[in-house]
């Protein structure tokens, strides 16, 4: 009986992965505007007035500023620095429900006086859309450790999803710091079947907290470098067991830094496979030098339809 269930679970997942792979189609967004970036690493996105917002970085990654992306007639204008990013590390975007907050993981000090520090959660305010972003604060000691933290998704009750690296034993795990009377309480790995011995990081949260995908490193159903995984929320926040999303979305470079635009069911994430130059061979300088300028870049954006994915609840 166990083995025909082992089985039975291992039919349903290679029918999930195949049919997702056939149906949808992986495309690179804003391929033009991002072409001279060396690196593209993530992107906040908010639909309603179409603002995007990337990480962009050189090749050491050492630099790493946040570059904004406003429309204009229907198309994309010059990229922006922020007016506060720059100095320090900063990186891994998130905007509020309402746009009018965006948070961030940086290196910057807490203060004036004191030294580069690690990665915390920061994050910047405007009164409206079309008003300059404030000064950055820190969100403070409770969520905030002597750790790094990073990649901060707000839900629409406030809670903070974030990723927290504490030690290389225990690797990258999601935690959940909940938002309540006007406070964060002490992050707690998420229930259920999401954190493991090994990596698990970069995760996006539904608004509604209905599902979240994450990277996946390693894991024994993987194809390269990370995966993505969705999962989705059970009773008592527990969380379903993650499903790998397929070959359709995921290579065998390292795919990470999801984000769903929940009005159109799209999802963006980050992708190292513009690096893979497995059929560069027996090619003259010329041509190397072509693909080398096609392929500029450690990593870049894509988008994908996963309207049918999220109407496949677990």
């Amino acid at each position: 009986m166990k083995r025909y269930v082992r089985f039975l679970i291992l039919i349903l997942v290679l029918f999930f992965q195949q049919a997702f792979t056939q149906e949808n189609q992986v495309e690179p967004f804003l391929e033009s505007q991002l072409k001279d970036f060396a690196n593209v690493r993530d992107l906040a996105y908010y639909s309603p007035s179409e603002e995007v917002i990337i990480t962009a970085q050189d090749y050491s990654g050492q630099l790493s500023v946040l570059v904004q992306f406003n429309k204009k007639d229907g198309k994309y204008q010059n990229p922006e620095v922020l007016p506060f990013s720059g100095n320090y590390m900063d990186l891994e975007p998130f905007f509020s429900s309402d746009g009018l907050e965006l948070y961030f993981a940086s290196n910057r000090p807490i203060d004036n006086t004191s030294e580069v520090k690690d990665f915390d959660i920061w994050k910047v305010s405007r009164a409206n859309l079309d008003s300059p972003w404030g000064e950055p604060k820190n969100l403070g000691k409770n969520v905030n450790t002597e750790f790094d933290e990073y990649y901060p998704a707000i839900t629409s009750n406030g809670n903070l999803y974030l990723t927290i690296s504490k030690n290389p034993e225990q690797k990258d795990d999601i935690y959940l710091a909940k938002f309540e009377n006007e406070t964060y309480s002490l992050p707690e790995p998420v229930k259920g079947l999401i954190n493991t011995p090994g990596y698990e990081f970069n995760a996006f949260i539904a608004p509604d907290e209905s599902f979240m995908i994450f990277s996946g490193y390693n894991r024994p159903d993987g194809f390269g470098g990370g995966d993505l995984y969705i999962s989705f929320r059970k009773d008592n926040e527990q969380w379903s067991e993650p499903k790998n999303l397929g070959e359709g979305i995921n290579s065998n470079k390292l795919d990470y830094c999801p984000f769903v635009d929940m009005n159109s069911k799209t999802l963006y994430f980050t992708s190292n496979r513009t690096g893979d130059l497995k059929n560069a061979k027996n090619l003259n300088i010329s041509e190397l030098l072509k693909i080398f300028e096609k392929k500029n870049g450690l990593s870049r954006i894509y988008k994908v339809d996963i309207s049918d994915l999220l109407e496949t609840k677990n």
